[in-house]
C-alpha cells in the first residue's frame, strides 16, 4: 500500500489529501472508496486509519480535510458548513473518477462521526456513489440542536443561535468575532460539559492518544447558524435501492442517530452493531476498529466488486446485525 499526497477542487476551495493505493497488482482498476473525518478531525487521524486499512484489502481510497479545516483551503478558518461538507465529498469522488488506477462506475463512500451523516446527502444527491458505509454516524445539526444524547433542553441551541447572531454583527462592523472552543483544557471539564461522551473526545483529540496539531479546536459561530436548517437524514430516501451498512457501537451515546438514519432507508441496509464500543472506541480502538474493517471491507467489495487480496468478512461472536 502507497501513501500519496494530492490536492483537489471542492467549489473553488483547494482540497489536501492522501490517495491510498493497494500494492496487490490488479487486472484493470480497482474499486475505490472516499473516507470523510469526523467534524474535529483530520486525515491524519480515524479517517486515514479507515482509509490505510481498506487499501490493504484491495481497495483504492482517499481521505482528505474538509474545506477550512486542517491543510485544505477556505475562510474564515474553523467553519463547519454542512452543505461545503457535501460538496466536499462529491469533489472527492469526481477525483476519484479521473484516476486512471478506479474504476469510475464502482465507487463508494465512507463517513465516521460528522461525515457519517454528511455522506447520507452526498450519496442520496450524487449517483456515482454506489455503496454508502458510516461509522459512528452523527448528524453534526442534530447533534448541537438535541445534544449527543438527544436530551438536550431547546434553550442551550436557541442560546448559540443567540450568540452566533452577535457574532455576525459584530464581523459586519468590523470587529473579530468569538469562536465556539470545542474542547476544554481538562477531562475533568470535559466530563462536566458532555459527560462521558465529552471525555472521550477530549482523551481522543487533546492528548498524545491522538491529537494533531491540525484538528479543528473551534468551530467558527457562523456554523451554528449553518446547522441550524440543516437535515443530514431528511434526503436518506434518495438513497433508494443501493446499499448501506451502518456501524455502531453498543454503548455509543449517539447511536439514536444511526438508528433514525437506518429507519428512514428505503433500500437494502444494515445495521452492524459491535458489543463493548463507544462512540469514538471505533475512532481508533484496534479491537473494535479491525471488527468494523472487516465488515466494511466485505460489504464493499459485495457491492463495488472483488478486491484484490481481500480478508474475511466473517462476523465475529460479539456483532450483532440487522438486515433489511
Amino acid at each position: 500500500m502507497t501513501k500519496t499526497d494530492i490536492t483537489f477542487d471542492s467549489a473553488g476551495i483547494p482540497l489536501a489529501g492522501h490517495l491510498y493505493l493497494p500494492d496487490t497488482p490488479a487486472a484493470g482498476p480497482h474499486p475505490a472508496i472516499v473516507v470523510g473525518h469526523p467534524g474535529a478531525g483530520v486525515k491524519e487521524q480515524t479517517a486515514g486509519l479507515y482509509a490505510r486499512r481498506l487499501a490493504e484489502r484491495g481497495f483504492v481510497t482517499l481521505a482528505y480535510d474538509a474545506a477550512y479545516q486542517g491543510e485544505s483551503g477556505g475562510e474564515p478558518r474553523g467553519l463547519e458548513d454542512p452543505a461545503q461538507r457535501v460538496e466536499d465529498l462529491k469533489a472527492a469522488v469526481s477525483f476519484l473518477a479521473t484516476r486512471g488506477e478506479v474504476a469510475a462506475e464502482r465507487i463508494g463512500a465512507l463517513g465516521i462521526c460528522a461525515s457519517g451523516g454528511y455522506v447520507l446527502p452526498a450519496t442520496a444527491s450524487d449517483h456515482r456513489i454506489k455503496a454508502v458505509g458510516t461509522v459512528s454516524a452523527v448528524d453534526i445539526a442534530r447533534q448541537f440542536r438535541l445534544g449527543s444524547d438527544g436530551t438536550q433542553d431547546p434553550a442551550v441551541f436557541q442560546a448559540m443561535l443567540d450568540t452566533a447572531a452577535r457574532a455576525r454583527t459584530a464581523e459586519a462592523r468590523g470587529e473579530q468575532p468569538p469562536v465556539l472552543t470545542l474542547f476544554p483544557d481538562t477531562a475533568e471539564q470535559a466530563r462536566a460539559l458532555g459527560g462521558e461522551h465529552g471525555v472521550e473526545g477530549f482523551d481522543y483529540y487533546r492528548t498524545p492518544r491522538a491529537h494533531h496539531p491540525r484538528a479543528a479546536s473551534f468551530f467558527t459561530w457562523t456554523s451554528i447558524d449553518k446547522m441550524a436548517a440543516f437535515d443530514a437524514f431528511a434526503p436518506i430516501p434518495l438513497i433508494g435501492s443501493r446499499p448501506l451498512l451502518m456501524v455502531v457501537g453498543t454503548r455509543a451515546v449517539t447511536s439514536w442517530m444511526s438508528v433514525e438514519a437506518f429507519q428512514r432507508t428505503i433500500g437494502p441496509k444494515e445495521i452492524h452493531w459491535i458489543d463493548g464500543a463507544s462512540h469514538v472506541d471505533l475512532y481508533d480502538n484496534k479491537q473494535y476498529v479491525d471488527t468494523a474493517v472487516e465488515k466494511l471491507a466485505g460489504f464493499f467489495t459485495e457491492h463495488l466488486g472483488q478486491a484484490v487480496q481481500g480478508s474475511s468478512s466473517a462476523r465475529r461472536p460479539n456483532d450483532r446485525c440487522f438486515r433489511m
